[in-house]
């Protein structure tokens, strides 16, 4: 209850009579209201030709709106044809990509409350690869582009192109390429965007000094490591509509010696906040093919507490996030305002409505052509809730007491 008046207090309408669990509260950022607090992560579906996206993206976005998410993130989206991961990904660097990027934001607004964000990024030196269920992060086999990064290192050695080392020519043109992309993003329907600094592409690259080994003024302090990826957002939040968000996703940690150190990502957290971000997405790690992460159930949520709780930023804690129940503890602990599930959501792209159901949430809207669905659940879940609680309590073990 304590949760749900908070957010009532914040001028949303809550009914503290039969308060929602946390997931089912509603989130603000700008001018953009999610009805809950269930984000579909940014997952690369590598099935675009020369960019476009097709009806395999309008079913996969579309059915998990439809399914129930507050907010869904479209896979990164690379703003010119050397600014892809594979082949197979998605571009928004012409008015015919944009067309068909509005065709499923428009289908996404119609049929469900979801709303939409796309992620904005480019490659860098891992790019130019082969698909994901191929051999992920390893070059083609033939017909490769030219690669640039913060330094001339390559992803694997011996194996994969040396990039070029970029220049301040070079991030002009890149800069330009994010802002029209920024442009059609809008144009194209988008509600949100998010700029992808994490995961070793390009701009993450300048930021981790694993891959910045630069002597100029892009490279050494965090200060300057920062100066190329936030002038990238600087430039996109100024095209960028006020009142519609924009968010980063950073690796908050390398997982390997010499990686960003905890002190370098809150300074980086904290200029990326004056500059104008509203939301920090916390992911870590593969800047590097010999990374040694922790990984474990919500094994990244501990950064996003860390980065909300020191910085005042929003932030989306994702990565072996798998349950409901997960997600209300995220949220309720103050971990996080906003929860990204990936895999679930590959694998049930109706998490969010069953969520609500098991938790008797009559709120959550459901597209009246599954009207009836949502009647059977809410009758069902609460015979299965009485269920489950009942074959918990006669697992426990018995009590031994101890005679004196």
């Amino acid at each position: 209850t304590w949760f749900a008046k908070k957010v009532k207090d914040q001028g949303f309408d809550i009914d503290l009579a039969n308060p929602p669990v946390p997931m089912f509260t509603p989130f603000r950022l700008r001018g953009m209201t999610v009805e809950n607090r269930v984000a579909v992560s940014a997952m690369d579906q590598y099935s675009a030709v020369d960019g476009m996206p097709g009806d395999w993206h309008l079913v996969h976005l579309g059915s998990r709106a439809v399914g129930g998410a507050g907010l869904v993130f479209v896979e990164m989206t690379c703003v010119s044809p050397e600014a892809r991961i594979t082949p197979g990904c998605t571009g928004l660097w012409n008015e015919a990509q944009r067309d068909a990027f509005r065709r499923i934001t428009d289908f996404c607004h119609a049929s469900s409350k979801a709303k939409l964000c796309l992620q904005l990024g480019h490659s860098g030196r891992k790019g130019s690869t082969q698909l994901g269920w191929e051999k992920m992060d390893h070059p083609l086999e033939g017909g490769n582009w030219p690669l640039v990064s913060a330094s001339p290192i390559p992803y694997y050695e011996g194996e994969s192109q040396v990039p070029r080392e970029l220049s301040v020519s070079d991030m002009d043109l890149l800069i330009s390429q994010f802002v029209k992309s920024t442009q059609l993003a809008h144009e194209a329907g988008f509600d949100m965007l998010e700029i992808h600094m994490a995961h070793g592409y390009l701009l993450a690259s300048f930021i981790s000094p694993l891959t910045n080994k630069r002597s100029d003024d892009y490279g050494g302090s965090i200060e300057n490591r920062m100066r190329f990826p936030l002038a990238v957002f600087s430039s996109c939040r100024k095209k960028f509509p006020k009142d519609k968000p924009m968010s980063v996703r950073i690796s908050a940690a390398d997982w390997a010696p010499g990686g960003l150190s905890g002190e370098d990502l809150m300074a980086a957290t904290r200029m990326l906040k004056d500059a104008g971000c509203d939301l920090i997405d916390c992911s870590t790690g593969q800047t590097v093919p010999d990374q040694r992460p922790l990984y474990g159930r919500m094994f990244q949520a501990p950064f996003s507490d860390w980065v909300r709780n020191e910085t005042g930023i929003a932030t989306m804690a994702v990565g072996a996030v798998t349950s409901a129940d997960q997600v209300n503890t995220l949220l309720a602990s103050g971990k996080a305002d906003l929860v990204a599930l990936g895999r679930p959501h590959l694998a049930n792209p109706y998490f969010t409505l069953q969520a609500a159901a098991w938790y008797g949430h009559e709120g959550q809207f459901w597209p009246p052509q599954y009207l009836p669905g949502k009647d059977q659940a809410l009758r069902n879940t609460p015979r299965e809730r009485a269920e489950l609680i009942e074959l918990r309590l006669r697992a426990r073990p018995a009590s031994h007491e101890v005679k004196a």
